[in-house]
């Protein structure tokens, strides 16, 4: 069975107790992202959709006001979702050049598990903390 098989099965889930980022994790990681990446796209063109579809022209002031309110918070998400589309496309080219998992910063290799919950972590959690109390960042959340 192969590494896209296993991911769409559920039934793999990288370990520690592996040879860090073999074959089937590589895999593994670059169809989640692939995934990810998939369902965001399928998101925006459902905004798209909804958004060209909600061109009422509301007479109550307040309904309006709701509707452009709700209208900035879903290209708010877009905008978000739009800048993480660029940190999965990173993400798949490390895997391509073999540097995936790999620290940005020190070079060791980031948890599967951290890489799990954050698929596009550049660095190991340490190093991760000392930049956000470096750049005053605070960590995103998913």
């Amino acid at each position: 069975m192969t590494a896209a098989a296993v991911l769409a099965d559920g039934q793999y889930r990288p370990t520690e107790d592996e040879e860090f980022m073999n074959e089937r994790q590589l895999e593994y990681f670059r169809q989640k992202l692939l995934n990810w990446k998939e369902d965001i796209l399928r998101e925006s063109r459902e905004t798209v959709t909804h958004l060209q579809s909600e061109t009422e022209n509301h007479p109550d002031l307040a309904d309006r006001a709701s509707s452009e309110t709700d209208r900035a918070l879903e290209l708010r998400t877009r905008d978000r979702q739009r800048k993480l589309i660029s940190k999965i496309d990173e993400a798949l080219r490390r895997i391509a050049t073999g540097t995936y998992g790999q620290c940005s910063d020190c070079g060791i290799d980031i948890p599967t598990a951290r890489l799990h919950a954050s698929p596009t972590a550049l660095r190991c959690t340490a190093c991760q903390d000392r930049h956000e109390r470096h750049h005053g960042e605070a960590r995103p959340t998913l």
